[in-house]
């Protein structure tokens, strides 16, 4: 399900950064889309989308009644055009697809690290440089801890992925062995 979420909400929020970086508002265009997610996501709100004794004018005043004072026009209008194609509850994953837009259009990819191990401040920074030449762009960095990596690293980039981890590489070669 929420791979098909991902793939509803991204033309809205392809559409959505084109008319902010036009308007040259991405900042406040985020930050509008972050406190919709949000309100969305609120279980007493969520329980009403998809209510059909609620119509579409009443869920819309009853979510910018939550999200307050400070929506443009422009992502009121959006918010409309959700509703009325019965997506709101893509907002979530809209919120997500524009900032990373705007993160790339930065020049910067979020890149995630997963280690076996916790990644002392200096490996993290090394790391750093490393995927910034491999890359050639800023990178920000997620790290997390996973132990059944077993050893190593994972490392993913958008759609990159390099599996050095201990587990990637017993899977590669159970594969090969036909196990």
């Amino acid at each position: 399900m929420a791979g098909d979420s991902t793939t509803i909400a991204r033309p809205y929020a392809e559409a959505a950064f084109d008319v902010a970086r036009a308007a040259n508002a991405l900042d406040s265009w985020l930050e509008a889309l972050n406190k919709l997610a949000a309100v969305v996501a609120d279980p007493q709100v969520a329980s009403q989308i998809g209510n059909p004794n609620l119509s579409d004018k009443a869920l819309l005043n009853l979510i910018f009644g939550v999200a307050g004072e400070g929506l443009s026009v422009e992502v009121q209008n959006l918010v409309r055009l959700l509703a009325e194609n019965e997506r709101l509850v893509v907002l979530p994953d809209l919120a997500r697809l524009f900032e990373a837009r705007k993160t790339a259009a930065q020049g910067i990819r979020h890149i995630q690290i997963r280690s076996a191990y916790a990644l002392s401040d200096d490996e993290q920074s090394r790391l750093k440089s490393t995927l910034k030449s491999h890359f050639g762009a800023d990178v920000e960095l997620t790290v997390e801890k996973d132990p059944s990596l077993i050893g190593g690293l994972e490392v993913r980039a958008d759609d990159v992925v390099i599996d050095g981890s201990v587990r990637g590489r017993l899977q590669q070669l159970a594969n090969e062995l036909q196990f």
